[in-house]
């Protein structure tokens, strides 16, 4: 059975008159009359009766045209469906972010997602970057928002933003009430993160080469969006995002010093064989656009 003559069957029976349905759907009468025969040729019984000039339905017609309406709506919202696969405004995307991403530039992206795909929806992990790339290799993630990946086989990376690790402090720290040298914060216990970290291990690395003895670590904490609360109510020192600065945190100051600023490229990541679904596409675009990155 031809999905079209289901259509025009369903004209038909809405004018109840050949010629008016033939000028609103722009086809002949002997076409639609064509139509009729090849519907009632399958079905094996009359579609319609004559009435006066007109037509009207027999019940194997009526029966016809309510299964007609059901299937065009069926398609209509097929076609609506596929259509909004295929532009990315439907769908799930696997998403991976590091932390400090996480709470300060995923918001803007997922507003932004939201407000052009209200059915995407996100599985978001936050995590380390070694446990996200981990799960992107295993085929359970399909982008990771995090530090840039070199040079690498597997992954394709583009660069979206670059941010600075630095010392931190509460703002009123005793510290900044001294000339403060690298030898200086070792007068004072630390917050950081576990030596699997790849900022703690770069900070250890600081002091190393040096000479030095490594930081003090009075608190080590699994949750990383600890690590501020902890500076800011405490003469603990930290190693952040300046990001964490930039968003306000009045009770924040950085403890400026050359040797202890870590640039870090934040990179947009996939791997290269991966189908990236419309949706997820979407989303590197937007990720794009708010970061002022070219597409490749």
């Amino acid at each position: 059975m031809d999905f079209r003559d289901l259509r025009y069957f369903e004209v038909i029976a809405e004018e109840g008159h050949v010629g008016r349905a033939a000028e609103r759907l722009y086809k002949t009468q002997p076409a639609l009359t064509k139509c009729i025969d090849r519907l009632e040729d399958e079905l094996g019984a009359p579609l319609f009766e004559r009435v006066g000039r007109g037509i009207r339905l027999t019940a194997v017609g009526q029966a016809l045209l309510n299964r007609a309406r059901r299937i065009g709506l069926m398609m209509d919202e097929t076609a609506r469906e596929i259509g909004d696969y295929a532009n990315g405004r439907e769908g799930n995307i696997r998403l991976g972010c590091i932390p400090t991403l996480a709470e300060h530039i995923l918001p803007g992206i997922c507003e932004q997602l939201l407000a052009e795909a209200q059915k995407v929806t996100i599985d978001l992990k936050v995590s380390m970057n070694d446990a996200l790339l981990a799960g992107l290799k295993a085929g359970e993630l399909d982008i990771v928002l995090g530090p840039m990946i070199q040079n690498d086989e597997v992954f394709q990376t583009e660069e979206i933003m670059q941010d600075q690790m630095v010392v931190m402090a509460s703002a009123s720290h005793p510290i900044f009430g001294q000339k403060i040298r690298l030898r200086t914060l070792l007068e004072y216990q630390w917050v950081l993160p576990a030596t699997s970290v790849l900022s703690r291990q770069w900070l250890d690395n600081v002091f190393d080469r040096h000479h030095l003895a490594r930081p003090s670590v009075q608190i080590t904490p699994t949750v990383l969006n600890m690590i501020m609360p902890l500076i800011e109510r405490s003469n603990l020192l930290g190693f952040a995002s300046k990001l964490n600065l930039e968003a306000g945190r009045g009770n924040l100051r950085e403890v400026p010093l050359k040797e202890t600023t870590m640039l870090r490229r934040m990179g947009l990541t996939y791997r290269r064989d991966m189908y990236l679904s419309p949706a997820a596409q979407r989303l590197i675009g937007i990720i794009r656009r708010q970061t002022g990155t070219p597409a490749n």
